[in-house]
């Protein structure tokens, strides 16, 4: 739901959208083929698939299924098993080089600090200093004094603010995917679908995906 608003988001900002989905070895590919019917969805004018080998390195909850996930459904200050190490430095590295490559100068991240218990690579401290970071490690940086910004416009949102915005703009919540395991619906159990159903409980919506 925070991948689709954004989109949604960078859609109206600064059209036209380029999006970069990646499968890194998650339990599943069910988030890759909701990315691929957003993507169509929004009219991107160009959505790339990568796939990284990367289960078995980035150990998680997400990408070993032997590990218990969580479902505290909750947010506080110990880090998840959810987390997977470096993971938006990875994804943002991509993009970065994508970007430059294209011509491109605003990433996009649906990054959510507040409800996603504090992921160390979703706070603002780390996305001010990955823009720096780019400003040193391009040659549109070093050369020509190109700015990439990264944009997380939901960084500092609760999960109902973000079922509001997406509705105002108008996101096909049924085309999304939020839940961890993968199944043929929702476990409604997880950390993930809890935090979706509590947003939308907030937001006094109701969520197509479950019921």
């Amino acid at each position: 739901m925070d991948s689709a608003t954004c989109l949604a988001i960078a859609r109206q900002r600064h059209p036209p959208v380029h999006a970069l989905t990646v499968l890194y070895g998650q339990r599943h590919d069910r988030e890759v083929r909701a990315a691929r019917r957003l993507a169509r969805h929004f009219g991107v004018l160009e959505h790339t698939l990568l796939r990284l080998p990367l289960r078995g390195l980035l150990r998680s909850s997400l990408t070993d299924p032997s590990r218990r996930l969580p479902q505290g459904g909750r947010s506080g200050r110990r880090i998840p098993s959810t987390y997977v190490p470096a993971r938006n430095t990875l994804l943002l590295a991509l993009a970065l080089g994508y970007a430059e490559s294209h011509g491109l100068r605003h990433l996009y991240l649906g990054a959510n600090a507040i409800d996603y218990s504090g992921y160390p690579d979703c706070r603002p401290e780390f996305l001010r200093a990955f823009e720096r970071l780019a400003m040193r490690a391009t040659r549109a940086g070093t050369e020509r004094g190109v700015r990439f910004r990264v944009e997380a416009p939901l960084l500092r949102l609760s999960k109902a603010q973000i079922v509001r915005w997406g509705d105002r703009l108008g996101v096909p919540w049924a085309l999304t995917w939020s839940c961890y395991a993968g199944g043929a619906r929702p476990c409604g159990m997880c950390d993930s679908c809890r935090l979706r159903a509590r947003g939308f409980r907030i937001a006094r919506r109701i969520d197509p995906t479950v019921g």
